[in-house]
């Protein structure tokens, strides 16, 4: 694996990248197709609500994403069946992948919290809306805890990345509280999730996409009950970075 971000372009990150373009438009466009018709089935098969048949659907379209990628990426997961249900699950964020990743978690039902730009990308937005995603930059405090609650009373999870943006240099970045006071506020387990690797796969602002190993481990909950009080995001953020900061610089070193 490479110790830096830039890098030339090899003869199987050549194959990778020839291949996962045209794979990755013909999926996407056919998962948009089908998907009125088998969200439907779905819904009527299993009776869930429609955020849980939704928040299923997109974990199948990552999957796919992943079966693309498989014959050149291998992914190491550990921890990830300890994770509690429903939990605040907060993950470090390399790569625009880091997203579809997700799909590698042993469950489905688990909602983002993420940025305004992802509702952009139009082909993406009703699917979003549907599963209950978060628009952290439009959506105001209140409405973001109803939001949670709604998701998490039924089984369901969210997910945020605290840095708010890509890693650029690897590094851990300065952590937003909000994650923390929500677990706080509502009394969920928060779970650090680190990821490694993506960005070896795709890095931030690049379009090649190179071989890599990509790993994700989930290190024990936090129990919000430990932070309550004034201050108590801001000491839960701090204690939670650090231990993430640790992990991912173990996961790296690790053979």
């Amino acid at each position: 694996m490479h110790t830096g971000i830039d890098r030339k372009p090899g003869i199987r990150a050549l194959l990778l990248t020839a291949m996962f373009y045209p794979l990755m438009t013909a999926w996407v466009l056919a998962s948009v197709a089908v998907s009125p018709f088998l969200i439907g089935i779905l819904r009527a098969a299993t009776g869930w609500d429609i955020g849980r048949v939704a928040r299923f659907w997109i974990k199948i379209h990552g999957k796919g994403l992943l079966a693309i990628v498989s014959p050149f990426v291998r992914i190491r997961k550990e921890g990830l069946e300890s994770i509690p249900r429903p939990c605040i699950l907060a993950a470090n964020h390399l790569s625009f992948v880091d997203g579809y990743c997700m799909a590698a978690l042993p469950f489905h039902d688990m909602a983002f919290a993420v940025g305004a730009w992802p509702f952009k990308m139009l082909w993406y937005t009703p699917f979003m809306r549907l599963a209950r995603y978060l628009d952290v930059e439009n959506t105001g405090w209140d409405d973001a805890v109803a939001l949670c609650r709604q998701v998490t009373s039924k089984g369901g999870s969210m997910l945020f990345f605290p840095e708010g943006h890509r890693s650029r240099d690897r590094r851990l970045q300065p952590f937003h509280s909000g994650c923390f006071r929500m677990a706080i506020e509502t009394g969920l387990p928060l779970v650090p999730l680190c990821i490694a690797g993506t960005d070896d796969l795709l890095p931030p602002g690049k379009y090649w996409l190179h071989p890599a190993e990509i790993r994700l481990k989930a290190l024990p909950a936090v129990d919000p009950a430990d932070y309550e009080g004034p201050g108590g995001p801001a000491r839960m953020c701090k204690a939670v970075r650090a231990r993430m900061e640790e992990a991912i610089g173990e996961m790296r070193a690790a053979p």
